[in-house]
């Protein structure tokens, strides 16, 4: 059994079609499971309470946190510690292998600029350090052979689902609706977007690859890191649009943070907008002899991914 912890999110429901190349005893874990595979087992669960995360993990051979906790400070404080240790211990009990999908918070300042697995914990934001404790807390139970775990990180990413993505929120979306795309700080800055179908593969690969565990591992995402304007470039080529941007500078961002509660949670990120932001995948590209797709592609199939729902629908 492999169990996916979280998942109804962008990441979890790709990373179930992933799977099923692997196995077929797929059990999905969220509050109200939906099916990905005909074969998949729903498991409805309330993963903020330790005797349902015991539950959900009981039986598997690999689980998989995918899961995404509401977008704000508060939450994250009273959520995450108090889960990543129940899961810790429930995969101990159940012996049960662990794959983290993690972003990179956990990296601040200027070492964004290159982000490798060697990069090293240097939160400068509250996100951020919750995101280094929870790395900590696997890490330190991996070295202490608790558990066999997978540290799996991603950038920011887009995809089909839109919303949990913000360069389709900023980008897409106003597009669509005739506005000129919007970017953080700085357009010309290089920014590292990773593209959910191609994350979720190299989930499923690492989970069932024994010789993974116990590393960090940064998931492939194209070698070539466009600006903003580049990205707004690349979207109004496949969606046949003017290319046009807004940039929102900082006192900009924290003024309709005010009213806008999440763009207000995004203020503390702004230093991954506000100089280079490049997430270097070379670790896996070469252990698997693997080329991510090109950003230009994975532009192209979100919009035919897109268009197929709509016309579906």
């Amino acid at each position: 059994m492999q169990t996916i912890l979280g998942a109804n999110g962008s990441i979890g429901i790709e990373l179930a079609k992933n799977l099923k190349k692997y196995t077929k005893d797929i059990r999905l874990v969220s509050r109200n499971p939906e099916k990905v595979n005909e074969t998949d087992l729903l498991f409805p669960a309330d993963l903020t309470k330790k005797e349902e995360v015991f539950k959900a993990v009981e039986g598997s051979r690999v689980c998989y946190i995918t899961i995404g906790f509401a977008y704000k400070l508060k939450i994250w404080k009273a959520n995450w510690p108090a889960f990543i240790s129940h899961v810790i211990e429930a995969c101990h009990v159940n012996g049960s292998r662990l794959v983290f999908f993690d972003n990179i918070y956990a990296i601040g300042g200027d070492h964004v600029q290159h982000i490798t697995e060697q990069s090293p914990f240097s939160p400068c934001s509250k996100k951020g350090m919750i995101r280094a404790e929870l790395d900590q807390q696997i890490i330190k139970a991996a070295e202490a052979g608790k558990i066999d775990a997978i540290i799996a990180r991603a950038p920011d990413f887009f995809g089909p689902v839109k919303q949990s993505s913000l360069l389709m929120n900023l980008v897409y979306d106003n597009y669509l609706k005739g506005k000129p795309a919007q970017w953080f700080c700085n357009a010309d800055m290089p920014h590292s977007f990773g593209y959910t179908p191609e994350l979720a593969r190299g989930t499923a690969l690492l989970g069932n690859t024994g010789s993974a565990f116990n590393e960090i591992w940064n998931l492939p995402v194209d070698s070539n890191v466009p600006t903003g304007r580049e990205w707004a470039a690349i979207f109004a080529d496949a969606m046949q649009v003017q290319q046009r941007i807004k940039v929102l500078p900082a006192w900009m961002v924290q003024a309709l943070g005010w009213f806008i509660p999440v763009i207000g949670e995004m203020h503390e990120m702004l230093y991954q907008y506000d100089r280079p932001y490049w997430f270097d995948s070379a670790k896996f590209n070469q252990a698997f002899n693997h080329t991510p797709i090109s950003n230009e592609q994975a532009v192209k199939e979100v919009l035919q991914t897109l268009a197929a729902t709509a016309k579906a629908e």
